[in-house]
């Protein structure tokens, strides 16, 4: 198995104890998220706590394009970061990452950053209407999102939990997780608002933030809302519909089973 292993330059003497915090991954304890592909998991390391994300081992085809024709999740990760930062946009500072791979297959890969001790993620803001500046971080939120745009970053997961929100003499702080899908260059108006569709069912938070972006871009505030509660209404149309087809296909596969005498548990 080959290694590939690329830790950021301000970390380079901590480089042998992130490479053994990677190793002893499934001996770590403390888990951040855990999902159907990704795990995260909180290291120590001389008193500062760092994120490791483990990536799902990918299908086959992807085991290809990983080895030859594309970067892995972890490296776009923390290219992406990088990136970001030298833009002055927000986000966990990469501090490393370790690929494995075989000559003709890729296999695993992990990230490695500084944890962000964050108030609270945009997700709260979808749930919890009772929270005392929520108008105001809300509109702070698309400042920042604007601020993404003019400078060409089209984030493809701006979706309510990957910003972090941190509170900060009475201003707000955004960082943005979760980086493996960005895409950069310039942006057009409908592609800008299009990226406010993941966000929100709530129609309210579509007027706030229109609101907000039509006075940041200097757009027709209504033209700004009609395009994004559309989006907005378009998306989730697609993400029901797919859970849907899932469930078809789920229910199906449980039936054959039931009917070839194999247990559907």
């Amino acid at each position: 198995m080959q290694n590939k292993f690329i830790v950021n330059s301000s970390q380079q003497l901590l480089e042998p104890t992130i490479k053994n915090a990677i190793h002893n991954f499934e001996n770590h304890t403390e888990i951040l998220g855990e999902g159907d592909r990704n795990v995260i998991k909180i290291v120590e390391i001389e008193g500062k706590k760092y994120a490791i994300k483990s990536f799902k081992i990918p299908n086959f085809i992807n085991k290809v394009a990983y080895r030859f024709f594309r970067k892995s999740k972890a490296e776009r990760s923390y290219i992406y970061a990088s990136t970001l930062l030298s833009k002055e946009i927000g986000t966990p500072l990469p501090v490393a990452y370790d690929l494995y791979m075989t000559p003709f297959l890729f296999n695993k890969s992990y990230y490695v950053s500084e944890l962000v001790a964050c108030d609270l993620t945009y997700r709260e803001l979808t749930t919890d209407f009772s929270i005392s500046d929520h108008e105001a971080i809300l509109r702070a939120f698309t400042r920042f999102t604007y601020k993404l745009h003019k400078n060409g970053i089209n984030f493809l997961d701006h979706s309510p939990g990957n910003t972090l929100i941190k509170r900060v003499n009475g201003d707000y702080l955004f960082y943005l997780v979760d980086l493996n899908r960005m895409e950069f260059g310039t942006m057009d108006f409908d592609t800008r608002i299009k990226n406010f569709a993941k966000l929100t069912i709530h129609k309210s938070m579509i007027e706030t933030m229109s609101n907000e972006y039509a006075k940041c871009s200097g757009e027709d505030e209504e033209k700004v809302f009609n395009l994004m509660w559309m989006y907005t209404k378009e998306f989730q149309y697609r993400f029901y519909r797919k859970i849907r087809v899932k469930k078809r296909i789920f229910f199906w596969k449980k039936k054959y089973k039931t009917i070839s005498g194999d247990s559907p548990i």
